[in-house]
């Protein structure tokens, strides 16, 4: 199991509107290609800052997934929507130890 850390951080004030819109309408389209693990608002740190979790079988199945995701016509048309609200964006690959509860 491969598990990807995807940080957002989005313009101050607008993190509330950035996750509305981003349930609404992005989790419908990538759960379609990753399996969401979780989803945290950070409180100290980097702030502004949104924190998921994406789960795949291993780096060839993400980039699987990645690549139809890029396909996706309605994610295609929900990118451009979301990024207005983005200052950085930073993906951390992380794979579980044997005993890791998440494997």
């Amino acid at each position: 199991m491969l598990y990807e850390m995807r940080t957002y951080q989005v313009q101050p004030g607008k993190a509330p509107e950035f996750l509305n819109m981003y349930q609404s309408d992005g989790l419908p389209i990538i759960t379609r290609y990753a399996r969401l693990v979780g989803c945290w608002v950070k409180e100290s740190g980097v702030l502004n800052s949104t924190v998921f979790i994406w789960a795949y079988d291993d780096f060839a199945h993400r980039t699987t997934q990645r690549g139809l995701l890029a396909k996706d016509s309605e994610w295609q048309q929900f990118v451009p929507r979301m990024l207005p609200y983005l200052v950085h964006q930073e993906s951390v690959f992380m794979n579980p130890t044997a005993f890791s509860p998440l494997k």
